[in-house]
């Protein structure tokens, strides 16, 4: 009978076996250093891999000379800047009058006597004891302390004495570098001056040779239009003069009830329901803890500490330090500033920097008044505006008699499938037998036949297709 795994059986395709590692790919103890490339290209000792053509990425720079000029330097125009006039502020002045305190809190919430609320909560008992308590704790039973002998210095007894005699030796950097005076160092920097042409200087531009100078028409001139009045008189009839003549008519008519006060003469009846539920009764005030007055004691006051007595004084000798006293040195020769920094480094002699060298404007600004006249106005006429023709189709709803079909081509077409269950998604798949497990890790299942579903000691294993 042919085996069949639930790969095989599965009918909607989302059904597979766990597979398992196979032999190459599982996990042991000690890496396999064997493949298929160290077996069929071993290393060769004589051969070397080949020198890269590619070149090194490195920086190159640039041995050009390097221009002084910018374009900030070379397109910059200072300008004249004013300072911007500042805002004056006005003087404040208070608004006549007084300022009206009152609020709708104190005109409707007037002030009420409350009596004091008695505490629910029952007074805390305090139970004070004459008795002392004369115990010891463990820490002194169980740690005493020792009996220490003072322990013995181990350091001689030698007192430093500084040396009497001057100490005049010199150090490694006066021995090692003497002074061997200043030497100048060649510079290899151009000098900063500017160099003078001998040449005259040419004025002539491209704009002086090519250019040709046109007459110029005179500007164009419109005369004013001057203001008619119309013989006519003035029609002050508007369209709501016309259309509303203001013809009588009757007041439309208010369906709200008419307001009527109702007032009775009957006493105001001044009980009220909280004043029926809520009977006032007695309470009793709060009692007052008074204080016991303070009464100082008459005796004299014990000022001896444990300290005082029980401190047993040593004399012991004072410590003397071994480091000599700070003796300061005072000469009364004049003090040197001169420094090796000083007298190896001295400023040099350079010449002063010329100012910045500016081209001359070659556009000359306008002197005269502008002109406000524009191309605009003097050639601008004025014409009727014509409305703009609608062809779009008015948003009628269109309307026919015929009866709506309601079949649709979904209704028409569709055919009605039956639902079926896959039966690798149960366990155990219904009408197979379970019988074994692969290396991979393939469940394999035979078909049951007659002769499994007659055996009754094995119900469980089998699932039948009803």
């Amino acid at each position: 009978m042919k085996r069949l795994c639930v790969c095989e059986i599965c009918s909607c395709g989302r059904h597979r076996c766990t597979h398992q590692p196979t032999a190459l790919y599982r996990k042991g103890s000690e890496p396999c250093v064997v493949s298929e490339y160290v077996e069929r290209f071993p290393a060769y000792e004589s051969c070397h891999p080949p020198k890269s053509l590619k070149p090194k990425y490195e920086y190159k720079s640039e041995r050009s000379r390097m221009e002084g000029t910018t374009t900030f330097k070379s397109d910059f125009i200072p300008y004249e800047v004013s300072r911007r006039p500042g805002r004056q502020q006005a003087d404040y002045q208070p608004n006549p009058g007084e300022i009206d305190l009152g609020t709708t809190y104190k005109q409707d919430f007037n002030p009420y006597q409350l009596q004091p609320v008695a505490p629910l909560r029952p007074k805390e008992r305090v139970r004070v004891t004459n008795g002392k308590l004369n115990t010891v704790p463990t820490y002194k039973e169980d740690f005493l302390p020792w009996e220490i002998s003072k322990r013995e210095l181990a350091k001689p007894d030698v007192a430093y004495r500084p040396p009497s005699g001057k100490f005049g030796n010199t150090t490694t950097f006066q021995d090692d570098f003497v002074p061997r005076g200043m030497v100048p160092r060649e510079t290899f920097k151009p000098p900063n001056i500017a160099k003078v042409s001998g040449a005259p200087f040419e004025g002539v531009t491209s704009n002086q040779l090519s250019y040709v100078p046109h007459p110029v028409e005179p500007r164009f001139v419109k005369a004013p239009e001057e203001y008619k009045p119309s013989d006519q008189p003035f029609l002050d009839l508007t369209t709501h003069r016309r259309d509303f003549q203001g013809l009588p008519g009757q007041m439309p008519k208010s369906c709200k009830p008419e307001r009527v006060k109702m007032s009775s003469e009957a006493p105001f009846q001044s009980s009220t329901e909280f004043r029926e539920s809520f009977q006032q009764w007695p309470v009793s005030l709060p009692q007052l803890h008074k204080s016991v007055e303070y009464m100082s004691p008459t005796a004299d006051m014990d000022l001896s500490t444990t300290t005082r007595t029980t401190y047993v004084k040593h004399e012991v000798q004072p410590f003397v330090s071994s480091k000599p006293f700070s003796r300061p040195t005072r000469s009364n020769a004049p003090f040197q500033a001169n420094t090796t920094m000083k007298e190896d480094f001295k400023p040099w002699v350079s010449a002063r920097r010329l100012d910045v060298i500016r081209m001359p404007e070659e556009i000359r600004r306008a002197s005269g008044k502008m002109e406000d006249l524009t191309t605009f106005k003097a050639h601008f006429i004025q014409h009727p505006l014509q409305p703009n023709i609608s062809y779009k189709p008015l948003a009628a709803p269109m309307r026919a008699d015929a009866p709506l079909e309601e079949s649709t081509m979904y209704r028409t077409e569709f055919t009605p499938k039956k639902i079926s269950v896959c039966p690798a998604s149960f366990e155990s798949p219904p009408g197979f037998l379970f019988e074994d497990i692969d290396k991979r890790g393939h469940k394999f299942f035979r078909r049951v036949s007659e002769q499994d579903k007659i055996q009754v000691h094995a119900p469980n294993a089998v699932a039948v297709m009803s």
